[in-house]
């Protein structure tokens, strides 16, 4: 009630401001809220409340996590976040489409660095509520040979304060990094990536899974070298999918034609449909997360239907706000 009241000033706002303020307001709130419907799931060797999260790129910087923590998720997806800090494209590069439900982002990994990141993962108390993840991705001017060594330095920094870490290869908005969903590419660094993980498991005694974040563009033979190199790297989760280069379903409108990823309502059918390519491919072998266009309980319904174990929101919260979570929960067809 209170979001919608709040939606048409929000909306009245340059969209990136408009961020910037709910984050606020939702530390502020937090207090106020904190009952989480609970559904258990355990998937990735993990013990979630329910299984409903929000996706990465609300909280880039890990400075609202109990807030966001106490909007009732059973997890949370921080950042992503870079080695290095960057300050990613210029503004503006956010774009409300509402008569689409739609946004398009151009971002650019924005990112305070993993050293201040991890910073403020150890203030938060975010764990205590809820299964905690973070994505991680490479700086722009990294080049190609350096790139696994950047994720790898990521994943050991956050590794103590995690339950989850999302390997980001999918986002539009850095030249090169959707190269690195070929099978040799990828390959080469999810094996890096479970080796360090493994020694770290080792080392401290503490489970954190891997999963890898795939694009919504991606062909079927595509798709099947991503589901190869996964069953083979042993990767605890694949997260489907990122934003579209396609402006299906916003052709005309205002802001159509900005660069970047485009996520909300167009994007259910083409992230649903490489959710359930992937499913008929890993057959239960690897935990599923449909993310992509989800704006309503139904559009939960729909990808647990198609095979994920997991979903995520984010720009449904944008248009609903914090009683999607709940609608979503109450659509989950396990316990």
């Amino acid at each position: 009630m209170l979001y919608a009241l709040a939606r048409p000033l929000l909306f009245s706002l340059d969209p990136e401001t408009a961020h910037t303020l709910t984050l606020k307001a939702a530390d502020v709130c937090s207090v106020f809220n904190g009952r989480v419907l609970e559904k258990p799931v355990r998937a990735m060797g993990l013990e979630f409340k329910n299984p409903i999260g929000l996706a990465a790129g609300l909280d880039k910087h890990a400075q609202h996590a109990d807030a966001l923590a106490s909007l009732g998720f059973g997890f949370i997806e921080l950042g992503g976040v870079t080695l290095r800090p960057q300050p990613g494209n210029p503004r503006p590069r956010l774009f409300r489409i509402p008569q689409a439900q739609a946004v398009i982002n151009r971002y650019g990994f924005n990112s305070i660095g993993v050293e201040a990141f991890t910073e403020n993962l150890k203030a938060s108390g975010a764990r205590h509520r809820c299964i905690v993840g973070v994505n991680i991705g490479r700086n722009r001017e990294t080049p190609r040979e350096a790139i696994a060594d950047e994720y790898e330095r990521c994943l050991q920094a956050v590794y103590p304060y995690v339950d989850y870490i999302s390997i980001n290869v999918s986002s539009p908005n850095t030249k090169g990094l959707r190269d690195m969903q070929s099978a040799e590419a990828l390959g080469a660094l999810l094996g890096r990536m479970r080796a360090k993980r493994d020694a770290l498991r080792e080392a401290r005694g503490h489970h954190v899974a891997l999963t890898v974040k795939i694009s919504s563009d991606l062909t079927a033979p595509q798709l099947a070298d991503v589901a190869d190199v996964v069953r083979r790297e042993r990767m605890e989760g694949v997260a489907a999918a990122n934003t579209t280069l396609s402006r299906e379903g916003v052709e005309g409108l205002p802001f159509a034609d900005e660069e970047g990823g485009l996520s909300g309502a167009p994007l259910r059918e083409r992230a649903t449909r490489v959710l359930r390519t992937l499913a008929g491919m890993l057959k239960n072998e690897v935990t599923l997360i449909g993310c992509g266009g989800i704006m309503s309980g139904a559009d939960a319904a729909e990808k647990f239907a198609a095979g994920a174990t997991l979903v995520q929101i984010l720009t449904g919260l944008v248009y609903r706000g914090p009683r999607l979570v709940r609608e979503c929960v109450s659509a989950y067809p396990g316990k």
